[in-house]
């Protein structure tokens, strides 16, 4: 259901949210490097999460990549659409052109309640909140 630039940058924005701060910027390189990502790809999507300030960054040899308080109160909705087109979350779980109430693909109508669900989840699921949940319940950042 996700792509994987919408994973990418979610893994990146908790990573963030939970090793950075104004004092301590990370760069792409040491994000892509810990997270097992593709550094070029990673860096792109950094740069738009940040042009939609979702992230905030600072350019020199001590800047990098890190959430202000403001950041931390964007949604992870948000995060997916910055990188993807968040319609894509409304389009037919099966790929068909059309499928509505009125004209369903074979799994519709058990698929809309989960995607509307999980839609609203995602709308209002904070980093904060998201990052705390992952540090409570020690998972690890990378296995998302």
């Amino acid at each position: 259901m996700l792509t994987n630039s919408s994973k990418y940058a979610i893994r990146a924005v908790l990573y963030l949210a939970n090793n950075a701060s104004e004092e301590k910027k990370i760069g792409s390189k040491q994000i892509a490097d810990d997270l097992d990502m593709p550094a070029p790809f990673l860096a792109k999507t950094l740069q738009e999460l940040t042009k939609k300030d979702i992230i905030s960054s600072v350019k020199g040899p001590h800047g990098g990549f890190y959430l202000t308080k403001g950041n931390e109160k964007n949604s992870l909705f948000d995060i997916i659409d910055c990188v993807d087109d968040a319609d894509k979350l409304n389009q037919c779980y099966l790929g068909q052109l059309e499928c509505s109430d009125d004209k369903p693909c074979v799994v519709h109508h058990l698929y809309v309640p989960f995607k509307t669900q999980l839609i609203d989840k995602l709308k209002n699921k904070t980093i904060l909140e998201m990052a705390k949940e992952f540090a409570k319940n020690n998972n690890i950042i990378n296995t998302l």
